[in-house]
Parts: C-alpha cells; structure tokens; sequence
C-alpha cells in the first residue's frame, strides 16, 4: 500500500511540487533575505550589504568595514587576521566592531564610498557615513586591534601626579608623554590625533605645572622617554607655527631606534622601515673578542649622524650572512665597513684598516659630499661570454659593449630568481639566435644580483635597455610586450616600436 501511495502520489495530485515552483519559491526566500535589515556573522565579523548597513551604523559606536572582492588573493589572506581581530575585540566587550562589504555585490555601497581597490577598510564612528576614516594600520590580526582600540578610548592616558607619570614611564622600554598647559589647546589636540595614528607607540599627556618642573619643562613639549641610549629626548612646541605632527612623527620613529642595532630577524624590519637614507654597517665575527670591542668606536661615531645615517652591526655568522652576497663579501673578510645609500643600494667601502670612531666619521661625511666614488659589485667575465648568441656582461666588461658606437646592443638585466626572467629566458635566447649573424646587433644579458654599474640603477627585473649605435652613450628602456616578433619589430624600427594603422 505504501509503495502503491508513494507512485501514485503526483499523478493523484499529492503535496509534490514542480520544480520550476520549488526554484521560484527558494528565489523569493533569498530576495526576502537580502532585503531584511537582520544583521548575520560570520567568525564574528558582521556581514553587511545595502539594506543592513544603516542598522549596523546605528548599533555600534565604531564600525570597521572591508570591501572585498571574493576573487581577490590579499582579501583571502587577510581573512584569517580579521576575523580573528573582530573576535578578540568582542571578546573585550569593545565598542568597536568589524563587518565586511562585497563590493562587487553590493555595488551601490562600492560606489557610494569610492572603492576602487581590494580590499580597502574604513572606519565608520558615531553612525556617520559621510566622512568614514581610511585604515593605516597593518594588516594583521594584532595591527587591526591596536588601531581601533586606539580609537575606541583615549589616544593618550591621562598623568596626573609624579608617581602616576613615573609608573608609565617605567611600564616600557618607550612611552611618549606630551606636556601641555592646555589639554583643550589646538597643540594638543593635534598630539592626540597623532597619537591615534601611531599605534605602535605608547601615549601620555600631562597638564599639571609641577610635572612640567620635575622635567625641566617651561613650555609645551613633547617628550620621548626610553629606558636605552639618552632617556629623555625634548621637542619642544614652536610658539609659531605650533604643532607640526608630521615632522614630529618622523623624529620620534628616528629617535625610537637605539643609535646601534643590531641586525637579527627581529630587527630587520625596523631597520629597513626606518627611512634614513643612509645606513653604515659594521660587519663582524660576534664569536672574536677582538673584533666585538670594535663596536665601541663604532657608536661613538654614531651620534653626530642620527637620523642621517642609521648604525647596524651585522654578525657574519648569524643572521648577518644571509645578506652576505648583496655585498659580494663572505664572512673571511669580517671586519670590514660598507656604507649603502638606501634610495639606489649605492654601496661605498672604506679601504683603509682603521676602525677609529673619527676615522669612521671622515669617511662617512666624504660619502655624503660626494668625494668618494661607489664600491661596485663585479663577477669575473665568463670565458665563453661573447661565443654564444646570448652575450654575458658583467661589470667589467659593460661599458665596452654597451656603449660600443658600431654596435645596437639589446640588454636584458635579470635576477636568477626572478620568474618573470625565467618566463622569458627561451624568447631571449630565440631573439638571440635570430641575430646572432648580424654584425651591427648584440643581444645581452646581465646579472645585476652579482654586477653593479655606477650611472645606471636597476629597480625590478627583468629591466630592458637599448643603446643605439653611434656617439653620445644613450640609453631606451623597452617597455612593450615580452616576445620574439615584438623585439624583432623593436630591433628593426631602430630601439623603437613602429606605429600600428588604426
């Protein structure tokens, strides 16, 4: 009977329902969805779209929204990191809260707060969605947290006595603390909105005159307080111009960094994040007493260069080797010094022996005005370099083949670990062979890892250059399409791409 109910069902007319039904219902039921305000999560991030937004805005004080796009590698990465920042935020009961936006679906919000790339994260305060705040901090679980805690409540704690302000002092190796006789004043003002960007800092203000005298203050200042180096560093406040946040800024981050480091993987990237132009590194074997006690001369030359030139000792036997080949060096020829101007990776050697605190200074100071010429990378020519249709320059022989007036020389400067340079290995090589018999036309290749040259800087790989035939030593970078016919064209049309009819 059961058996003869269930075929019998439909063709009875039964509770089955057509499919075309089933899908239109299943259709209506989403469109219902989507045009509720209810607000879902998901791994407690808020997942917004046009019709829950104002309710969102409107039930938190503080509202970090990602636009992403699904298809998108960083939005996938920084997945992870923000949802697990949107937990340890709820788990504080903070008033803050994280949501994300498809933007590509939900286009009138992408478009409504100028999104043009993914992802971008905004801060949304007070319900107001007029004016959200672009997010600068990192883009980690622990950087997402501290910039908006450090919007959430004050950017700066309140000291208000002697045993308060020492106590904050002494709670870590760096505070900041700006002394102002008026807290409602525009200079202060302007500390605590720097103080909100500069998350990785920690803030103090204090308004009460008998801290101003147990610090030898008389006027605003803002001071940096380390427990390394000199412990207290003063900036006062321009009674003129008042309070230049961006100056200031970029002094504290100089001035947060000891006047040595030491080169480790915690410190890396401090050290390259600094911004100081220059960087003079002193490279040694840490397991010789005697080459360790050079670092003492070392910081004494440091001081009078702070902010110009950032000091770093690099141990050769630790993580200091891996930087090793950037120098040509190995860690036999410890210790030595190498000055590197940061903007162009222009390295400068002192020759002589002498680790004085004074001779290091004479030599540092010639390299900023430019009397000493830059110590330039070189291998040795191989022996079969110019037999082959790829011919093989290194530092040493460059000049003589590039700029030789009889020949149109081609020039690709690669990295041996670059994939775009691998991906056009094969294409060179065939570019090669198709000119290898014409006298007037020299396909190259450099290693610019391993060969510096002092009037041309490499910034990505691979890099093209021609240099035409003829006196005057000119140089056209190629910037078209990577193929065998697109260089012929180039090649033929004399370091130039003929133009293409409409």
């Amino acid at each position: 009977l059961v058996l003869s109910l269930a075929w019998l069902g439909p063709a009875l007319g039964g509770e089955e329902k057509d499919e075309e039904v089933i899908e239109e219902e299943e259709k209506e039921k989403k469109e219902d969805e989507v045009l509720s305000d209810e607000i879902k999560e998901e791994d407690n991030v808020l997942v917004l779209h046009e019709h829950n937004f104002a309710r969102a805005l409107s039930e938190h004080q503080l509202l970090l929204v990602e636009f992403y796009a699904p298809w998108c590698g960083h939005c996938q990465r920084l997945a992870p990191a923000f949802a697990q920042a949107a937990t340890e935020l709820r788990n504080e009961s903070s008033p803050a809260r994280l949501g994300k936006v498809d933007a590509t679906a939900q286009t009138a919000l992408a478009t409504e707060f100028g999104i043009t790339s993914y992802p971008t994260l905004k801060l949304f305060r007070d319900g107001n969605r007029t004016h959200p705040l672009a997010y600068t901090g990192r883009m980690d679980s622990q950087g997402i947290v501290r910039w908006v805690q450090r919007r959430a409540g004050p950017s700066a704690t309140l000291l208000q006595d002697t045993d308060t302000i020492a106590a904050f002092i002494n709670s870590q190796d760096l505070v900041v603390i700006g002394f102002f006789k008026d807290l409602r004043g525009e200079a202060a003002q302007e500390f605590f909105e720097m103080a909100a960007e500069m998350v990785d800092m920690t803030f103090g203000v204090a308004e009460a005159a008998e801290l101003f005298q147990v610090y030898g203050l008389s006027a605003d200042t803002v001071c940096l307080f380390k427990k390394f180096d000199e412990r207290q560093t003063n900036f006062p406040v321009d009674l003129e111009r008042g309070l230049d946040t961006t100056e200031l800024s970029r002094l504290l981050r100089i001035h947060s960094l000891p006047l040595v480091m030491e080169f480790t993987n915690e410190t890396s990237n401090k050290i390259f994040g600094a911004k100081i132009p220059h960087h003079m590194l002193l490279f040694l074997n840490e397991s010789s007493p005697e080459q360790l006690s050079l670092r003492d001369s070392f910081r004494a030359a440091a001081s009078g260069f702070r902010g110009e030139v950032l000091f770093v000792v690099v141990d050769v036997t630790g993580h200091g080797a891996d930087v090793l080949p950037f120098f040509g060096m190995t860690a036999a020829d410890a210790p030595t010094l190498r000055l590197v101007k940061m903007e162009n990776n222009r390295k400068y050697q002192m020759e002589q022996d002498d680790f004085s605190d004074l001779a290091i200074r004479s030599f540092i100071q010639a390299v900023l005005d430019g009397k000493v010429k830059p110590h330039l990378l070189s291998a040795e020519p191989p022996e079969d370099w110019d037999t082959r249709p790829v011919k093989v320059l290194v530092g040493k022989t460059f000049e003589q083949v590039a700029f030789d007036e009889t020949k149109n020389v081609f020039v690709k400067f690669y990295a041996p670990w670059c994939p775009h340079c691998q991906a056009m290995a094969a294409a060179w090589e065939e570019l090669a062979e198709r000119y290898k018999d014409r006298e007037d036309i020299v396909i190259a290749e450099m290693d610019s890892t391993a060969n510096e040259l002092e009037n041309i800087t490499i910034h990505g790989y691979p890099t093209l250059h021609y240099f035409p035939a003829g006196p005057g030593r000119k140089m056209v970078e190629y910037k078209s399409t990577r193929d065998v016919e697109t260089f012929s064209k180039f090649l033929e049309n004399g370091g130039t791409l003929p133009e293409e009819p409409p």
